[in-house]
Parts: C-alpha cells; sequence; structure tokens
C-alpha cells in the first residue's frame, strides 16, 4: 500500500481542491492546507468519504510562523512528506500607471515568499527523514511570457522559476526533485473568470467574447484543465521522472513552447 503523503497549500478550492481529491485517488494520504479552514476541512472530509485519508489544516502562507507550524501539525499527523504542491495564488489585473504598490506586494507574498516558505520547511522533513521528494509550484504561463496589466502576478511567477531553479540545486544532494507547471488559461477558474471584466476592457471587446479570443491564441484550441495539470504532476512525482528537476514545464497547449 502507497504510504506516501502529499501537502496541497491552497487545497480547499479550485484547482488546489482538484488536485487534493486526484491524488487522493492515487494512493497519497493527503494534508489539505489553506487560509480557509473550512473549506480545508470540507474537502479533506469529502476525500474521506470516498475511504481515503486526508486532514484538513490551516495555513496563511504569507505568514512564516504559520508556514512553521502547519510542517509542524503535518508531521505529527502523518509522520512524513513526500510531495508538496504549492497551489496558493492570487491575481490582480491594472495598468502599470494605475497598479497599486500593495496590490503588488500582495502578488509577491502569495505567489512567490509563500512558495519558498512552504518550499523550505518542509524539505526539512523530507531530508530529515531521507526521503527523496518532490516539491511542485504551480506556476504560469505568466512566468515565461510578461502578461499585459499583470505586472505583480507576472513578476512574481518569472520569481518562481528562479526560485525553482535554485531549490532543484539545493535539494539535488538529497535526491529531492522540484519543479514549476506552467499553466495555461484555466477557463473556467474562478480566478480567471473574476478577470473577465478587466481583460474585456483591456482588450476592448464584449465580455462573452474574451474566453474564445484566449482560446484562438492556443495551438490545440482550448483552454487548460484541472485534468491536464493532474496528469502532468502525478507524471513528475513519480519515479519514472526521478532524473528531472529544477524544470519549468509548460502546459499551455502550445501557447508557450520554451
Amino acid at each position: 500500500m502507497n504510504n506516501k503523503v502529499a501537502v496541497i497549500i491552497g487545497g480547499g478550492q479550485t484547482l488546489g481542491a482538484f488536485l487534493s481529491k486526484g491524488l487522493a485517488e492515487n494512493g497519497y494520504r493527503v494534508a489539505v492546507a489553506d487560509l480557509n479552514i473550512i473549506n480545508a476541512e470540507k474537502v479533506a472530509n469529502e476525500i474521506m468519504g470516498n475511504n481515503f485519508v486526508a486532514k484538513g489544516f490551516y495555513v496563511d502562507a504569507t505568514n512564516e510562523e504559520s508556514v512553521i507550524k502547519l510542517a509542524e501539525a503535518v508531521d505529527s499527523y502523518f509522520g512524513r512528506v513526500d510531495l508538496v504542491v504549492y497551489s496558493a495564488g492570487i491575481a490582480k489585473a491594472s495598468p502599470i500607471t494605475q497598479f497599486q504598490l500593495n496590490d503588488f506586494e500582495l502578488s509577491v507574498k502569495v505567489n512567490l515568499t509563500g512558495y519558498f516558505l512552504c518550499a523550505r520547511e518542509f524539505a526539512k522533513l523530507m531530508i530529515r527523514e531521507g526521503i527523496k521528494g518532490r516539491i511542485m509550484q504551480i506556476n504560469s504561463k505568466s512566468g515565461k511570457v510578461g502578461s499585459k496589466h499583470n505586472t505583480g502576478y507576472s513578476a512574481a511567477k518569472f520569481g518562481g522559476v528562479g526560485l525553482t531553479q535554485s531549490l532543484a540545486l539545493d535539494l539535488a544532494e538529497h535526491g529531492i526533485t522540484v519543479h514549476s507547471l506552467m499553466l495555461g488559461n484555466l477557463l473556467q477558474s474562478p480566478m480567471f473568470q473574476s478577470l473577465i471584466p478587466q481583460y474585456a476592457k483591456k482588450l476592448g471587446v464584449p465580455e462573452d467574447e474574451v474566453e474564445q479570443l484566449y482560446i484562438d491564441k492556443v495551438p490545440l484550441k482550448r483552454g487548460c484543465e484541472y485534468q491536464d495539470v493532474l496528469n502532468v504532476l502525478l507524471f513528475y512525482a513519480s519515479e519514472q521522472a526521478a532524473y528531472c528537476t529544477g524544470q519549468s514545464i509548460n502546459i499551455t497547449g502550445g501557447q508557450v513552447m520554451f
């Protein structure tokens, strides 16, 4: 029986919840960590309702003490960590001349600093147990190509690529691999849907035409789906990918190819 433990930060909703459930179905015991503890516990309860093992945890990934407490709590409950998925994220769109400093700083804290803190604390547990674990950041194509009106998000995601490569170098001697998953547009996600009014204004089109415009940019002619992300995550978490580390892996339908 698979005894492995996966920790999903931002696992209480949307993509994070989907990945939490998908990892459980693939044999992981799952720690669902989220800023919204009610959501985290709800997802964990749904997983347990399907006869898998899960527990919900509170974390503010931007707060060092909170992340340290999360690592201690997961360690106390499960006794090990094999896979960490950093799925917390936030995006605020605005032209640069109107972009507020607090929005920029919040984006860096949630998208980058939180990733650093979680990777640091859970790497300690992997090293202590001699586990050749996996650390995965949910990133974006905006971490490889700039994104108009999304300076805070894109800057933080570019930073995530550099952090991933540096973590991979730091942790290679322990057999721990680190990757960023560079997602295309999750058209059905609440984050994308919330930005449609701003994107419509940016593109100069009606709101109901925004999704199709983004689909038209993709060679494979569809948006990125949650299942696409889980498929790639499962491979890079597996032993089959043990010789790969420090990579920024495109899941963009061909929209970004480097």
